[in-house]
């Protein structure tokens, strides 16, 4: 009987081929002997969330060491969606999520690791590798690199990512000139870590710490900070005692932990991606999400944040929702104690930053899921990011086959106050690769249209999107979904606060339009892009490979 796993390369005499290159890697005797910890590290030299996480992987393996493991290291890719904004290379934004996941499960079953520690940061990697964790399925706890600390222009004005994507708009609405534009340049993104706000990255380091896999501030901590290090090697031992006790993803990960995910990220306001990777999460645990309880979820979640550009410490959050009873407590985490025991005195320090149950910045949660027939199956919406005389709107219809259009036309300054921007053959399989759209959403936001134009798209938004922006249109138009039907000019009704968005057409036109229509065919057709568009399914579905 063996006492590890890792005795599946390392014990008895049939073994002793394996051992012999345990021994060429410069291992000892006595370091062979110990649970091994496979040390999942993003670190990279193009990335700046990931720019430090060699250091962060060294402090993990030091905590390893000192709790009496062994660690091994190896790579996971990470691709910065900012640098990727805007071109093709967005198209290999959330197609990777699932590059991670895959290449993370070869490595760890490969080796036979007693335990993983996962050191990701941005967009796609962190839930690449917790859809890993959930997969593989030995204990695994995660230590993310940390948020980038918040960037001041000359006049001394907090400024951020999303302000420079801003920025670009209003220099084409010449409300800035290019010495302005400079100075949000230099001065937007000032250090390493995950943009900072409550973009798609923040969002998922601090989701999980809601859902369990991870210890206290590993969503909050900047990535400057030394407390960050402290806290990898404290992650570093805690995997000592989950390979002890065999707690595992699968324990944590359960329905009613994604149901305290889901209840967090709408009281924080969290990144619409947020929709796209918990299905696709919980779909590696054997644990299925309707896209529509979200609203569930909301209209008891009161959205108690309002971070940059819409949504404290996860677990003061996590104590807020508990003393209502809007949260499990009883489930285990990987810090191996109960989630009531983990958020017991978590302290509220400052309630304008957390409000209170009893006064949130509204008492449904920061997202919806709106349905009618030009999204059956949904779209999605960060609510909490709506100006409130667009959460109810109703205009002609833009309508643009791809978001290179839909920006050229913008920039040009040709959409006008009540239009409605559709932009559609962008989702999984149409473009392929679901890009996110920031380009558009800042630009509009930065012309000062944003309380005045909705877009819709069966593509995706940034974290940093605000206004009426309304995404994950399903089925999207390359799988025939209504949202390819809609001709330039058709009115479409949005009523947020009711989940709904309706094509003022009948059902005889919109047949009609049907009879003498193709969906076009995805725009890349070779490589794994091509791969891509044949396997994925709909963004209601998470955009999970099948």
């Amino acid at each position: 009987m063996t006492k590890y796993r890792s005795d599946n390369i390392k014990a008895g005499v049939e073994r002793t081929p394996n051992v012999s290159l345990l021994y060429a890697l410069g291992l000892t005797k006595e370091e062979i002997s110990r649970p091994i910890i496979g040390v999942v590290s993003s670190f990279s030299e193009v990335v700046p969330g990931h720019m430090h996480l060699d250091k962060i992987a060294q402090a993990v393996k030091e905590g390893i060491y000192a709790a009496g493991g062994t660690p091994m290291m190896f790579p996971a890719i990470a691709v910065c969606d900012g640098i990727a904004m805007g071109h093709v290379g967005m198209k290999y934004s959330l197609v990777s999520r699932d590059l991670v996941a895959d290449s993370t499960e070869a490595m760890a079953i490969a080796h036979q690791f007693d335990g993983l520690v996962m050191i990701p940061n941005c967009d796609k990697n962190v839930p690449g590798l917790l859809m890993a964790a959930a997969r593989v399925n030995i204990p695994t706890i995660f230590c993310a690199g940390g948020p980038m600390l918040a960037g001041h222009l000359k006049d001394g004005r907090r400024t951020c990512l999303s302000h420079m994507f801003e920025a670009v708009g209003a220099y084409k609405a010449g409300k800035l000139d290019a010495s302005g534009v400079d100075d949000y340049t230099e001065n937007a993104c000032p250090s390493c870590g995950s943009c900072s706000g409550m973009y798609t990255a923040n969002s998922m380091n601090c989701l999980t710490e809601a859902i369990g896999m991870s210890l206290r501030g590993n969503g909050t901590i900047p990535a400057p900070l030394s407390a960050r290090i402290r806290l990898a090697k404290l992650t570093g031992m805690k995997i000592m005692e989950l390979v002890e006790k065999n707690i595992r993803p699968r324990d944590i990960m359960t329905a009613e932990a994604f149901d305290n995910a889901e209840a967090v990220d709408m009281a924080l306001g969290c990144s619409t991606n947020t929709m796209l990777h918990i299905p696709a999460i919980a779909n590696e645990a054997g644990v299925k999400i309707n896209l529509a309880d979200a609203n569930e979820i909301s209209s008891r979640t009161p959205n108690l944040c309002h971070l940059a550009p819409a949504g404290g410490g996860v677990y003061a959050v996590m104590n807020e929702l508990a003393s209502k009873g809007l949260i499990h407590t009883d489930l285990i985490t990987a810090t191996g104690k109960t989630v009531a025991e983990n958020i017991k005195d978590a302290v509220n320090l400052d309630e304008n930053i957390i409000r209170p149950l009893d006064n949130p910045f509204s008492p449904n949660g920061g997202i919806a899921v709106l349905k009618g027939n030009l999204a059956p199956d949904g779209c999605v919406v960060k609510r909490s990011a709506v100006a409130p005389e667009m959460m109810k709107h109703e205009g002609p219809a833009r309508v643009f086959d791809s978001e290179d259009d839909a920006i050229k036309t913008i920039y040009e300054g040709k959409i006008n106050p009540g239009d409605v921007v559709v932009i559609r053959y962008e989702g999984p399989k149409g473009g392929p690769g679901m890009r996110e759209m920031l380009n558009p959403t800042s630009a509009i936001c930065g012309m000062g249209l944003d309380t005045s134009v909705a877009l819709i798209t069966d593509g995706r938004f940034s974290g940093a999107t605000r206004g009426a922006s309304i995404g994950h249109v399903s089925p999207e138009a390359a799988s025939g979904g209504n949202i390819g039907l809609v001709h330039e000019g058709d009115v479409i009704s949005i009523d947020i606060n009711n989940y709904k968005i309706e094509l003022k057409v009948s059902d005889e036109e919109l047949a009609k339009r049907r009879a003498t229509w193709t969906p076009n065919e995805p725009k890349i057709k070779t490589g794994y892009l091509a791969r891509y568009a044949k396997l994925v399914t709909s963004a209601d579905k998470g955009a999970i490979l099948e």
